[in-house]
């Protein structure tokens, strides 16, 4: 139990470091951003006075230490800044759009799992044989099928062609239109859950046969016990290891994906939110989208390597 505990104490004490990090990164970056504030905030209209003073009253003629220790004081408070001329919130936006990212990202990476598993697992049952020929080509093409692209394709097929699934509209909430919300979420968890399948596939697999060639899978299966109980209460928890990891990183991949996926969807999530901030001159509003997206991955990576612990007793002794 010693163990397991500081296991969960050393990732915890990386956690603020890395948060830190990142949020000096995102700053950093935005602060070469040629938009000006002051001027976003104000408008076309604002006079060279009202600029001056906007500037001095928000401390942006301050030099960037200061300014970075103020945002990141505000930042420990909730606070990531103001936008637009009517000094919106940027936090409130972000709860806007950021459970429609995390809804699309965490269902798409369900998705993922329930399309991989099965064939992952049956091509490794059938080593070599025409299942794994079979399985083993369509992951190839899974993973060569960029998610922007296999979106407009469903588009033209089920929105444009045959009407089935909206490819645009407002997101109905789950709880009070199920099916409408499942008609909006299905084209675009999809597309996004695709190429992930395809990777996915390939490494359980490999996982499967390293774990079927292992003497304890022979040793148990001679002193008769079933093929399907050694299988399903032994080797395939112990090949889960390198898959969990591996969707460990691929949430990344797909928060990144999701981006892009809402605005050719058109959901209201984070994808959108930066666009609009970047089309409408709102660095404030850019920058807190892009920092709770990337610590967002930080937190899952480290919830997903403390999973481990559920799935494989002897990583406790790490």
């Amino acid at each position: 139990m010693n163990h397991v505990f500081s296991l969960i104490a050393r990732r915890l004490m990386v956690l603020p470091i890395m948060v830190l990090g990142v949020t000096f990164l995102v700053f950093f970056l935005m602060s070469f951003s040629n938009i000006d504030p002051a001027y976003s905030a104000l408008g076309e209209g604002a006079s060279p006075e009202a600029l001056a003073a906007y500037r001095e009253a928000h401390g942006l003629n301050d030099p960037w230490l200061n300014r970075f220790l103020s945002f990141l004081g505000g930042l420990l408070q909730g606070d990531l800044g103001t936008y637009g001329t009517r000094q919106t919130p940027v936090a409130d936006r972000v709860f806007e759009a950021f459970p429609v990212t995390l809804e699309l990202t965490f269902i798409g990476l369900a998705l993922a799992v329930v399309i991989s598993l099965p064939l992952g697992v049956l091509a490794a049952l059938y080593r070599d044989k025409w299942p794994d020929q079979l399985i083993r080509v369509a992951s190839i093409i899974f993973i060569a099928t960029p998610s922007f692209w296999l979106a407009v394709l469903l588009i033209l097929a089920f929105s444009a062609n045959l009407g089935m699934f909206p490819a645009s509209g407002a997101l109905p909430s789950f709880f009070e239109n199920p099916s409408g919300y499942v008609n909006r979420m299905i084209m675009p968890t999809f597309a996004l859950a695709v190429p992930v399948a395809g990777s996915l596939i390939r490494i359980i697999r490999t996982s499967m046969v390293e774990e079927l060639d292992k003497d304890y899978v022979r040793t148990a299966l001679g002193t008769g016990i079933a093929k399907p109980v050694v299988i399903g209460r032994n080797v395939l928890r112990n090949a889960l290891i390198t898959p969990v990891t591996v969707m460990g990183l691929r949430i990344g991949y797909l928060m990144g994906g999701a981006v892009v996926i809402e605005v050719i969807f058109n959901l209201p999530g984070m994808g959108v939110t930066i666009l609009q901030g970047i089309q409408q001159n709102h660095p404030d509003l850019v920058q807190g989208v892009v920092l709770i997206v990337a610590l967002a991955f930080i937190v899952i990576n480290i919830i997903v390597d403390l999973l481990y612990l559920l799935i494989n007793p002897r990583i406790r002794a790490v």
